[in-house]
């Protein structure tokens, strides 16, 4: 019986494996048929020759993506302002969470905060009010127009206030009793038990900051504020046809707009997988802790 037991338990790991394998697999392949796209020829790729190997190998769409001096410039504006968004956000959203996850005896105003804040996760002003008040703070063209405006999440506020629900409260009180105030609790108790949701979270602000574009495109003109993404959307392959030459001409049938575009995609999705795998062992106990309620 034990036997039997162990057999079948044995080859339901073998068919997870399996399963997960195929997942893994599914996974991948977009990232390497796009890779492959960004270093074939031209002709190829539009002919849908290319799958997971690059046919007639050639650098020319990366060639072309930094060739600008504004792809550096701009890929400068967007790990400045990840950072600062990252860090910044971090902060609001401690600052946020810490007094809402105390009881209703420590802070007595604390549903009336959580019904505005899961308001505002509801409903929003909409694009139009937005555009006009930024424009009327005087912050078109300027940096922080691309941080501040986004700056408190709601939703993150929410897993760091679970989060630090979820804590032994014995914890808390044991502090009190020793004299701590809510400042030392929160730095010296608090902070450094929640790296996992605090890592998450920071996950979270980094890829969609450095994914972001739309912001800087109506926002944003000087050349020196535009983020890499919207850099990027905007770099299409063109030639003028009264200025054709023999090195224009070799690059047309090296390089397309198809080619470029996947070339482009594997630059900006690189610094997000080399972050990816530092943070990513605190996700699961992040997402997990934060997202429920005690």
């Amino acid at each position: 019986m034990v036997q039997n037991k162990s057999i079948g338990s044995r080859s339901f790991d073998i068919l997870l494996l399996l399963f997960m394998a195929v997942v893994s697999i599914l996974s991948i392949a977009p990232i390497v048929h796009t890779i492959a796209l960004s270093f074939s020829k031209a002709s190829l790729a539009a002919a849908g020759q290319v799958f997971l190997w690059p046919k007639g190998f050639n650098t020319g769409a990366y060639d072309q993506v930094f060739s600008d001096h504004q792809f550096f410039v701009s890929f400068g504006a967007s790990v400045k302002r990840t950072f600062i968004y990252a860090a910044l956000s971090l902060f609001v959203t401690v600052m946020m969470a810490y007094p809402l996850s105390r009881e209703r005896k420590d802070f007595k105003s604390r549903n009336v905060y959580m019904w505005i804040f899961v308001f505002v996760m509801m409903f929003n002003a909409g694009l139009v009010p937005t555009y006009l008040t930024i424009k009327s703070l005087g912050m078109m063209n300027n940096f922080w127009v691309l941080v501040i405006p986004g700056l408190v999440n709601v939703y993150n506020a929410i897993l760091v206030l679970n989060f630090f629900r979820n804590l032994p409260k014995e914890l808390d009180e044991s502090a009190g009793m020793d004299g701590a105030g809510a400042w030392r609790k929160l730095f010296q108790i608090y902070l450094p038990l929640s790296l996992p949701v605090l890592a998450t979270i920071t996950l979270f602000n980094i890829v969609n900051t450095w994914n972001e574009y739309f912001a800087a495109m109506i926002y944003v003109t000087k050349s020196s504020l535009i983020p890499l993404q919207t850099y990027l959307q905007q770099v299409v392959l063109t030639i003028d046809p009264t200025k054709v030459t023999t090195q224009n001409v070799g690059l047309l049938t090296q390089v397309s707009n198809e080619t470029l575009s996947s070339a482009k995609i594997a630059v900006t999705m690189l610094p997000i997988l080399l972050i990816y795998p530092v943070l990513q062992r605190y996700f699961i106990t992040g997402i997990t802790l934060g997202s429920v309620k005690e």
